[in-house]
């Protein structure tokens, strides 16, 4: 780890006292371990002896030649290595899952099975035992031999076809939503399962997510609409043409800026704000103004272009109308209440110094979570820990394990 461990905070969170396995890599099972680290659960992650998860190498961008995405994405985790190819390296594992809560893997389909790692063969030891399986398709169905990263996943999930343009390829975010998308019901999923063990006598389950399965869990009406009356959504834009208004419009000087009114008394107040309120009884609801969308647009436009942003914002607070700028790295930063709430926190960094990033969500009043620590930069630097204490391996036997190269 990055400091001594009596330097590091105690743990802290609902799930302090729950031990956590992560065999996952890059992202997606990772993400799942964090946030469990971050409500104080005690997260073990194996990497590749010599190798690393490949997110210590993710990124353009670096401060001396370190990855900014490994500090945060791998806080609060304990760091071993493990080679999971070797037969003796797959015995260690067996007996590390028999002393934990959850394993998180995040592999192809059938790669914990090869490695005799299955979930049947760790119930046989561990009956409690909770197994995440994160996977591009899922488990089972007939895709499920394909690999899968969050781009496919979108994609084939139904929600890359609904971002863009019409008529234009439509493009990807800048992020790894599918990913991340199917981290959150991973998560969600090991909760489920920890509350059923307690409450039902402690027997262990899987937790099965593809992250087609959590792209298309958040397509709303769009499976319905299709299935019942032949409607395939196409992608909008930047507006939403079916509630109205709601789009996205440029300051006068030059701040984009989302205004949502889509409701009866938020049009009401936005004509108000706006010095119209003739349009409030022109276009009194949201049937009217779909007719007249683009004449609405253009209205609203042309206010939001004769303004400054500020200007704008204060108008439309006092309103109390739906609205948001459209924040780059830059304004999240400069946002005061992103650091006042902690979505956006400071940690120390040993190797980098001091640095900004994500903070941990969501916010519980009584058992907060906390990051507690940043990614360790050296391989397997809690081998002797998690070894020694843990499994109670001898210094001869660890050290013969290094020497072959199974840790």
């Amino acid at each position: 780890m990055n400091t001594p461990h009596a330097a590091v905070p105690p743990a802290q969170g609902p799930l302090v006292g729950v031990r956590v396995l992560e065999l996952g890599v890059i992202l997606a099972g990772p993400y799942v371990a964090r946030q469990l680290g971050d409500f104080g659960a005690e997260v073990i992650k194996v990497e590749a002896p010599g190798q690393g998860d490949t997110l210590r190498d993710w990124g353009a961008h670096r401060v001396d030649n370190r990855a900014l995405w490994w500090p945060f994405q791998s806080r609060n985790k304990k760091l071993i290595t493990l080679d999971l190819r070797q037969e003796r390296g797959q015995e260690l594992a067996r007996d590390l899952a028999a002393k934990c809560d959850v394993l998180v893997e995040n592999f192809k389909p059938g790669t914990l099975e090869r490695w005799g790692l299955s979930p049947g063969v760790l119930h046989e030891r561990n009956p409690g035992l909770i197994v995440c399986r994160v996977s591009g398709y899922g488990q089972t169905g007939p895709l499920a031999h394909r690999p899968g990263y969050a781009s496919a996943g979108e994609a084939a999930g139904g929600i890359r076809y609904l971002n863009g343009f019409p008529d234009q390829p439509p493009p990807r975010m800048g992020l790894s939503m599918g990913d991340t998308l199917a981290a959150l019901y991973a998560t969600q999923g090991v909760l489920l399962a920890l509350y059923e063990r307690a409450a039902n006598g402690g027997r262990g389950q899987v937790v099965d997510v593809g992250i087609t399965d959590a792209c298309i869990a958040v397509t709303e009406s769009v499976i319905t609409e299709y299935a019942k009356l032949g409607v395939v959504r196409e992608p909008q834009g930047v507006a939403l043409r079916h509630v109205v208004p709601s789009n996205l419009y440029a300051s006068r000087d030059g701040r984009r800026i989302v205004i949502a009114a889509n409701s009866d008394s938020l049009w009401r107040r936005l004509a108000n704000a706006m010095g119209r309120p003739e349009l409030a009884d022109r276009f009194p609801n949201d049937a009217a103004r779909r007719v007249a969308v683009d004449e609405l647009d253009a209205l609203i436009g042309a206010w939001a272009g004769a303004h400054d942003y500020h200007e704008l914002a204060t108008a439309l607070d006092a309103a109390d109308v739906v609205f948001a700028p459209v924040n780059s790295a830059r304004d999240l930063v400069d946002e005061p209440h992103f650091r006042e709430r902690g979505a956006i926190i400071e940690m120390h960094d040993p190797e980098l110094g001091d640095l900004l990033g994500p903070g941990v969500v969501p916010k519980l009043s009584a058992t907060p979570g906390a990051a507690r620590f940043t990614g360790g930069w050296t391989l397997g630097s809690d081998n002797e820990d998690v070894y020694g204490s843990l499994l109670g391996l001898s210094e001869s036997r660890r050290e013969e394990l290094r020497v072959d190269g199974v840790i």
